[in-house]
């Protein structure tokens, strides 16, 4: 998958569009464990499905070519990456990709996953050129319940999940009554096949609501 520079200096994976309907372009948020072999299918799936993909390596500051295991080890890394990370550089970083899609692309979205979710809630409120977001089991989007998303966005949380409790959940619903919030009856990873909390009926409805989403989004 090619590898590109953005203009803040980390590299990010870009996957051009392929297929016969073209979406536009899409920022895939990661998860603490990098830019590994789930992030890397996401993306190729993504383009599969008519969009021009940008993957940020958010955390190559830290770590040139940074990836975490996953497991407990793995689990700290992340975590630690993540509290090395301010939210304004990240917000910063997701900008430049967002501003490398726009050269050629109209309507630009946002998705991401666990950590990336929250990246995805923060794109909708502070960044420019978006046309909405989709975020799946972000913890930390209660971090930021203050802001108020200026595009369309829904959320995806699994109804079982230990690290995001539906009290949580339903500080976000309260804050914010006009977000989409879906709930499956799943665990935190429920959209990624390398976890153990993959449920493959669950991945596919949320895939095809965020696609929906998107396409009915206006530009």
């Amino acid at each position: 998958m090619p590898m590109i520079t953005l203009s803040t200096g980390i590299p990010a994976l870009f996957e051009p569009a392929r297929g016969s309907q073209l979406r536009g372009g899409l920022v895939v948020a990661q998860e603490i464990f990098g830019l590994n072999a789930n992030i890397r299918t996401l993306c190729a799936r993504f383009a599969g499905d008519g969009y021009d993909v940008i993957a940020p390596a958010y955390f190559d500051r830290i770590e040139a070519g940074f990836t975490a295991p996953y497991d407990q080890d793995g689990i700290q890394k992340g975590l630690s990456a993540v509290r090395a990370t301010s939210w304004d550089q990240v917000t910063a970083d997701t900008q430049a990709a967002i501003d490398v899609l726009r050269e050629t692309q109209s309507r630009i979205f946002v998705t991401g996953f666990c950590w990336g979710g929250t990246v995805a809630w923060v794109a909708a409120c502070r960044c420019a050129g978006v046309t909405a977001a989709s975020g799946f089991y972000g913890r930390m989007i209660n971090m930021f319940l203050a802001e108020t998303p200026n595009v369309p966005i829904e959320l995806h949380y699994g109804d079982a999940d230990p690290g995001i409790p539906l009290s949580l959940v339903n500080e976000v619903r309260v804050a914010h009554p006009e977000v989409p919030i879906h709930l499956y009856p799943a665990g935190h990873g429920f959209f990624s096949d390398r976890g153990h909390d993959f449920d493959p009926t669950q991945a596919d409805l949320a895939w095809a609501r965020t696609l929906d989403l998107f396409d009915q989004a206006k530009g």
